[in-house]
C-alpha cells in the first residue's frame, strides 16, 4: 500500500460536491457506496485518519464520504479500490455516482429524452441544449448570475455532455429543431466558439434523423412568442411535452394540452427557413464569422 505524504484535500479544495437532500434517489446512492467503502476499510483495519493519507484525503472528508454527505470524485474512488484491494468494485460505483453529479431535473429529462422515438424542441432564448458544443455550454454558463462555482459548471456542462448519448441510439429517434436566428449570430464565448458551434450544427444536421431549422429575425409572425416548447412522443403512443406558456411550464400528457403544443411547433416550424435552406443560411453565417 502506497501511502500520499503530500497536502490532503480538504472541503475548501472540492466545493460543491453535496448531496441534494431532496435527490431520494442520489441520497440513497452516495449513503450506499460510502458504507461500502467504510466497512472495507474497517475490514482491513484502517482508521480513517489513514486511509485519508492514502487517498490524498482529509479525515473530515473521509468521514464525510463515508456518511454519505458527500459525492466522491471518480479518483477518490479509485484511490479508495487501490488502497482497500476491492478489485475494482469500488471503481466501478462511479457509474452510478457520476450520474448523481446531474442535477435530479436534468437526469429526469434525460431518461425521457432516452425513451422517445420522437422529439419536437424549439428554445427562444439559446442554442438547445441537445446542440450545444462543451465549449458553448462553458460560455453561457459562465455568464450565470449569480455566477456558479467552477465545480457547478463541470457538473452541468458533463450532463449535457451525457445527454447527447440521444444522437447515438440505435434504432434512433426522430429529432426536430428549430432555432432562432439571433441565437446563431451573437457570439456568446467570442467568435471561435461561436464558429464552432455553427460548425457542430451543420454536422449535426446531416444526420437522417435530424431537422433543423432556422425562424429568421425578419418574419413579420411567429407562433412562438409565448416560449419554448419541447414535445417527447414514446413507443406505446403516450407523450409529454413542456412549456413556459402551458400549466406554467410543468410537465403535460393531457391530450387536449399536448395538441396546443404541437398546434404552436407546427406553425412555428412553417414560418421558419426549411431544413434545407437553414443548412445554407447557418453555413452563410459560419462564413461571415
Amino acid at each position: 500500500m502506497s501511502v500520499d505524504t503530500g497536502r490532503l484535500k480538504t472541503e475548501a479544495d472540492e466545493p460543491g460536491w453535496e448531496v441534494d437532500p431532496d435527490d431520494e434517489w442520489g441520497v440513497a446512492v452516495i449513503a450506499t457506496v460510502g458504507r461500502q467503502i467504510k466497512l472495507r476499510r474497517e475490514a482491513v483495519g484502517m482508521r480513517a485518519a489513514d486511509f485519508g493519507t492514502a487517498v490524498g484525503y482529509g479525515e473530515d472528508l473521509v468521514y464525510k464520504i463515508e456518511g454519505g454527505k458527500r459525492i466522491p470524485r471518480q479518483e477518490y474512488l479509485d484511490r479508495a479500490d487501490e488502497v482497500l484491494g476491492a478489485g475494482g468494485l469500488i471503481s466501478a460505483t462511479w457509474e452510478d455516482v457520476k450520474k448523481v453529479r446531474y442535477p435530479k431535473k436534468v437526469r429526469e429529462l434525460g431518461k425521457l429524452e432516452e425513451k422517445a422515438v420522437e422529439s419536437q424542441l424549439y428554445d427562444p432564448l439559446n442554442i438547445h441544449g441537445l446542440l450545444q458544443t462543451p465549449e458553448y455550454a462553458r460560455a453561457l454558463l459562465l455568464m450565470r448570475r449569480p455566477a456558479y462555482t467552477e465545480d457547478e459548471v463541470e457538473r452541468f456542462i458533463a450532463a449535457r455532455v451525457a445527454r447527447k448519448a440521444v444522437f447515438e441510439r440505435d434504432p434512433a429517434p426522430e429529432l426536430s429543431f428549430v432555432l432562432e436566428e439571433w441565437t446563431l449570430r451573437r457570439p456568446l464565448g467570442g467568435r471561435p466558439v461561436l464558429r464552432r458551434q455553427l460548425e457542430h450544427l451543420l454536422e449535426i444536421g446531416q444526420l437522417r434523423n435530424v431537422e433543423l431549422q432556422v425562424m429568421p429575425m425578419d418574419r413579420e409572425e411567429h407562433a412562438g412568442l409565448a416560449g419554448g416548447i419541447e414535445v417527447l412522443k414514446f413507443e406505446d403512443g403516450s407523450a409529454v411535452g413542456r412549456s413556459p406558456a402551458v400549466s406554467n411550464g410543468r410537465p403535460v400528457t393531457d391530450a387536449k394540452q399536448l395538441r396546443i403544443l404541437e398546434l404552436r411547433y407546427g406553425i412555428i416550424r412553417a414560418q421558419a427557413f426549411t431544413p434545407r435552406e437553414s443548412a445554407a443560411f447557418i453555413e452563410q453565417l459560419l462564413g461571415e464569422t
